[in-house]
């Protein structure tokens, strides 16, 4: 190479390799500091868009666990309301039983059918008032296949990342439990379990009774499994996002020991650069001797 004055193409060598070393120092030290290989999408575009797309179905599966959770939490309350129905109903047959014997008069009928007729009004004001997060429960509005135009109906519990309907949600429908639903007290239709005013009436309304309370078993029953679905649901979800997350982390996440040696090998090839470049920049110092 050629001694010269005009150009130090040692020292612009030197400067090009320095500042490669040293823009690899910085990636490094990005990694390492924020913890992910991928940080943007010049690090591995194809990795970037895999990620994020699995960062936001992570972020639905948790939701969708949240979800589960709350419809447990509603179906809790609704079984919980249905215990208290089922308490007056036997209380209902309690008193059928007791009015259907010939022991008493019609005026004590009379007063058996009153608090008849009001454990009747008690179990439809149950149904009526029983709600989550102001959703009625047990009044019929749950009962009936969900409506997409204006979401009446069944409620739809919404889990999965996607809008498959084998996959991602399911319905759940809970019957009505008025007691004119369950054909008792004085608002049912005309029927067995009407009133318990006569002997006769009394002995017809037990076996009314014993329809309503299948009746209610069958939507408590019904509710147990629902509650025995989300919770299989929410572990399958969590345990989804789990596998998730890990994969992700694959993708994205730094290999701390690997980053950290190419860390040490950039920072020693840019101190090198900086004693080189220092080095070549005063070799043009040597013409001076020859003009000296």
């Amino acid at each position: 190479m050629s001694l010269v004055i005009n150009h130090n193409m040692m020292a612009a060598n030197a400067a090009r390799n320095l500042s490669e070393s040293y823009g690899a120092l910085g990636t490094s030290t990005r990694r390492l500091s924020s913890g992910l290989r991928v940080g943007t999408a010049a690090d591995d575009a194809a990795g970037l868009a895999v990620r994020e797309m699995m960062r936001s179905d992570v972020a639905a599966l948790h939701q969708g666990a949240r979800n589960a959770n709350d419809a447990i939490s509603m179906v809790q309350t609704a079984d919980g309301a249905l215990g208290v129905i089922d308490e007056k109903l036997i209380r209902m047959k309690e008193l059928a039983e007791q009015a259907a014997t010939g022991t008493y008069n019609a005026d004590q009928r009379a007063i058996i059918n009153s608090e008849y007729q009001s454990m009747a009004s008690e179990i439809t004001r149950i149904a009526n008032a029983t709600d989550f997060n102001g959703i009625h429960l047990l009044n019929g509005n749950l009962s009936a296949d969900h409506d997409d135009s204006d979401g009446s109906g069944a409620m739809r519990v919404h889990f999965g990342t996607k809008n498959d309907e084998k996959e991602d949600w399911y319905d759940i429908k809970i019957g009505t439990t008025t007691a004119s639903a369950l054909g008792l007290g004085d608002q049912a239709a005309d029927g067995a379990g009407k009133t318990i005013d006569t002997q006769s009436n009394a002995q017809a309304a037990l076996e009314a009774i014993d329809t309503a309370i299948e009746s209610k078993d069958k939507i408590r029953a019904d509710l147990g499994a629902m509650q025995n679905r989300l919770s299989a649901t929410i572990s399958n979800v969590t345990i989804q996002a789990e596998n998730l997350q890990a994969a992700e982390s694959r993708i994205s996440d730094v290999d701390v020991a690997t980053e950290m040696t190419e860390f040490t090998r950039q920072q020693i090839k840019a101190q090198a650069g900086v004693a080189m470049l220092s080095q070549a920049n005063s070799l043009p110092r040597m013409a001076m001797q020859l003009l000296g």
